[in-house]
């Protein structure tokens, strides 16, 4: 019996990280409860149901499954009795306006022949980039990513394997140092957007993802990803876990240095021994603890950081069936430098643009009626910070522009097959997430906010609230949030056992 059975915790936000952080806070016998904004459980991860089709909002790719096993094993269950996982396979199709095509996966033999077809002279220097990898992978992910960075002392012991394996350079000068050939520098290096990053700034110890995906693979959940959560809150509740959805908070209580309760829109409100947010980190400080001087002086601070950019995603169905376009596509514009500045520095809406493209229904039909697919294409843009325009007069524009786009390189007569299209802009990042700047992963992984520079997941100053999630330690992506949640819940069951 755990010494915190008794205590109770609230966990504001329902994403990866907070159904994680719950979960791990109910296997340890402390009461929570999960408060969410939204009517249904998932924050990214939230999904639609339109004309038959499923559409999941957020991310599409599991990686490393046994950091969400493990919160099944805590209890003594089986995941696989609430969720199914799909193999994918490539990992990812990279296609460039030339014609050419690169299959991305942990199939050896292919995947030298593939990078042989690019050029012959870097196998040797992947061989060499992937040794790198499992190097950053063992300091990176395995030694530092469940483990929270309270204060500089923890940065700095970590200090010497950052230095050792040349962590201040960017992920694509890492790459670029191993191979020459630039589309496979492109291949190597993309990754880093998936959680938000810009290849040419976040640090090199990001090419820990390639360890990740070719130890674990790539997955799928049958039914999309937000079957994914569904099944964490229902073992969560099967562990007496309470949710409590379509109830946005409002405020978190503070008295002295403690957070004591929680108020929701409805009126409801509940004092908690801890309370711990998995919500946007500047929504978090700045509204939820903006009566406290603490709120107000961190939200101040969280204003100069960087925040990572934003996303316009094209959901759409159509007719037909597409089994020779794989799960996931990188269709890469024809620059690669140049866009990653217009996106990162320059704030412009691009004439051009990379797309990542997800068809699920090539693993799992049942995500489309029969005889039709789901899709969707999705570009990096800047942040609304950076890029003011009109996303209600530009949104459809745009959405007609990537969908051409797709046309060209894979669905000639895409316009013609759609049965339904919708878009998510900066915007309903925003309005939908409280997402600052409607940023669709929180702080930018920069190495200047990263571990220690990112945001703590315990508080520094009111001693019994934390953070979980993409604006804390480690950061964004599904095994990012919920190696925070690991973190996060370590220190908690800590300090509510006392």
């Amino acid at each position: 019996m755990s010494s915190a059975e008794g205590r109770t915790a609230c966990v504001i936000g329902s994403g990866f990280g907070g159904m994680a952080l719950a979960i791990r806070l109910q296997s340890a016998g402390i009461a929570t409860t999960v408060v969410e904004a939204r009517d249904k459980p998932g924050g990214r991860a939230y999904f639609w149901q339109k004309d038959g089709f499923t559409f999941d909002a957020g991310p599409t790719v599991v990686t490393d499954p046994d950091c969400l096993k493990e919160l099944w094993e805590l209890t003594g269950h089986d995941m696989a009795a609430d969720v199914e996982l799909m193999p994918v396979m490539p990992f990812y199709r990279l296609n460039w306006p030339d014609g050419t095509n690169f299959d991305y996966s942990n199939d050896d033999p292919a995947l030298r022949k593939e990078i042989a077809e690019l050029d012959p002279a870097d196998v040797a220097g992947y061989e060499a980039f992937l040794d790198y990898s499992a190097a950053v992978y063992e300091e990176g992910y395995l030694k530092m990513g469940n483990v929270p960075f309270l204060n500089f002392r923890d940065m700095i012991k970590a200090a010497p394997a950052l230095m050792k394996h040349q962590a201040w350079r960017s992920v694509y000068s890492i790459v670029s140092k191993f191979v020459r050939n630039e589309k496979l520098r492109e291949a190597l290096s993309f990754h880093t957007l998936l959680v938000g990053g810009n290849p040419m700034k976040t640090s090199s110890i990001y090419a820990l993802i390639h360890k990740l995906e070719k130890d674990g693979g790539v997955w799928w959940t049958r039914g999309g990803t937000n079957r994914l959560i569904a099944g964490m809150v229902r073992h969560f509740e099967r562990l007496g876990g309470t949710m409590r959805v379509g109830d946005p908070v409002t405020r978190i209580q503070t008295e002295g240095k403690r957070a004591s309760a929680v108020h929701c829109k409805s009126g409801w409100s509940q004092r908690f021994d801890a309370v711990a947010s998995n919500a946007d980190i500047m929504h978090s400080y700045r509204d939820l603890l903006g009566g406290s001087e603490r709120g107000k002086a961190y939200a101040k601070s969280l204003a100069r950081k960087t925040f990572s950019p934003s996303l316009f995603v094209v959901h759409f169905g159509i007719e037909g069936t597409w089994p020779g376009i794989p799960h996931h596509m990188i269709l890469f514009g024809p620059r690669y430098k140049g866009l990653l500045e217009d996106i990162y520095d320059r704030g412009v809406l691009p004439e051009d643009f990379s797309i990542y493209l997800h068809h699920p229904t090539v693993t799992d039909p049942g995500m489309a009626p029969e005889g039709k697919s789901t899709f969707y294409a999705l570009v990096p843009v800047a942040h609304l910070g950076k890029l003011a325009v009109d996303w209600d007069k530009v949104g459809p524009e745009l959405e007609k522009r990537v969908l051409d786009e797709v046309g060209r390189r894979l669905i000639p007569d895409i316009h013609d097959r759609i049965v339904t299209s919708f878009h998510y802009a900066p915007k309903d990042f925003a309005s939908d997430l409280n997402a600052h700047l409607g940023s669709a992963f929180s702080l930018e992984p920069v190495l200047t906010q990263s571990a220690w520079f990112r945001g703590h997941n315990r508080d520094d100053v009111i001693e019994n609230l934390y953070l979980v999630g993409a604006g804390t330690h480690p950061g964004a992506g599904i095994p990012g949030v919920v190696g925070s949640a690991k973190a996060t819940a370590g220190l908690m069951v800590g300090d509510l056992s006392r």
